[in-house]
């Protein structure tokens, strides 16, 4: 066993021995039920859906887990981190990709279904804003002008690139985004706009990230913004866009991500899983396979940020003791989380109330 192998082992150890004290905070609590048992090969099926943000890194880990676990079928779909939250709530689900914490009115679905989730980060993802390949005269935008492009009262008024910044040319400015059911959108909208779900509606939305992908690709005057893992893998096409938020340029990376100087763009991504649907030994399985520090390479493989071993550890120990509930509170989009936040809820708490 190597040195590194070791530590983590020596730290597993210790956080499972702090899950015999517990853990929670105000908005979570601990439920008694317990994780699966099973002493022989997992068998049966996982059903993921939620965010597109989210969706390459579920179908990496499922892809992993999958060759690990034969007997066991992953099905990984995609409707937004709201469309998911929706099945998920009606327990359609075991487990729900969200690129925003779960909001009020969803923890109240939840609730009403007598559903009870264990909120898992996983990563951090850079939100990114992109143009087309071909684009000569962008390569930085300040939050004020992207304001300007996004807010509901551009909406038929702000459709040409020199009414953005005047040394721009006179250029239809063509927006792709996502739609309403997208965590992105909610994000985006609050980080850029101020508020969450304001936007114009004059632009190419879809919750396929894919689809915006390839309208910003086929457009040379084109704008959007999605997820990095999108841009990572369609960099041929695309072209980053660096964002000022009044202290110079910054582009999306682990780097700027980890440092705190992307934002307000820089955001954690999460899996819900359902506690009852925990209790089956291949979903369980499946959940822990996702937060195991040493599978964090196949995040990384993808394009985004993987919070810290002793982090994702602190995340096991979540879901071993099947802790349910949010940190968040039904907050929903929250801006200016950073990764260490989730080593200490009172951060987190303190970041509620900012």
């Amino acid at each position: 066993m190597t040195t590194t192998m070791a530590g983590r082992g020596l730290l597993r150890c210790a956080a499972l021995c702090l899950f015999l004290f517990g853990c929670g905070s105000d908005t979570a609590q601990n439920v008694p039920s317990g994780a699966a048992q099973n002493n022989g090969p997992l068998v049966g099926h996982v059903t993921v859906d939620g965010s597109s943000t989210v969706l390459p890194v579920s179908r990496a880990m499922a892809a992993a887990f999958q060759k690990a676990n034969p007997s066991v079928q992953v099905s990984v779909e995609t409707s937004g981190t709201t469309g998911g939250f929706r099945k998920f709530c009606a327990g359609q689900l075991d487990v729900s990709g969200a690129s925003r914490p779960i909001n009020a009115e969803e923890v109240k679905q939840c609730g009403a279904s007598h559903v009870e989730y264990i909120e898992l980060p996983v990563a951090f993802d850079s939100l990114s804003v992109v143009v087309n390949a071909k684009n000569t005269f962008v390569s930085c935008l300040t939050v004020p002008e992207l304001k300007k492009m996004w807010e509901p009262t551009a909406a038929g008024k702000v459709t040409r690139w020199n009414q953005i910044r005047s040394t721009f040319p006179d250029e239809p400015l063509t927006l792709f985004g996502p739609g309403g059911d997208s965590g992105t959108f909610d994000y985006f909208t609050l980080a850029i706009v101020g508020e969450e779900r304001k936007s114009r509606g004059d632009y190419m939305k879809s919750e396929d990230d894919t689809v915006l992908v390839s309208g910003i690709a086929g457009d040379p005057n084109a704008l959007g913004y999605f997820g990095y893992a999108y841009y990572l893998a369609n960099q041929d096409k695309l072209k980053l866009v660096g964002v000022d938020n009044g202290h110079g340029c910054v582009l999306p990376s682990a780097k700027t991500v980890e440092d705190m100087t992307y934002q307000p763009l820089a955001r954690p991504i999460f899996v819900y899983l359902s506690a009852s649907a925990a209790k089956r030994p291949e979903v369980h399985g499946f959940a822990r396979f996702y937060v195991d520090p040493d599978n964090a390479k196949y995040t990384s493989e993808v394009g985004y940020v993987p919070l810290s071993t002793a982090t994702l550890l602190t995340v096991e120990r979540r879901l071993e003791s099947t802790t349910t509930g949010s940190v968040f509170g039904g907050r929903g989009s929250v801006i200016g989380v950073s990764a260490d936040m989730f080593d200490d809820e009172e951060k987190i708490k303190n970041a509620l109330v900012r």
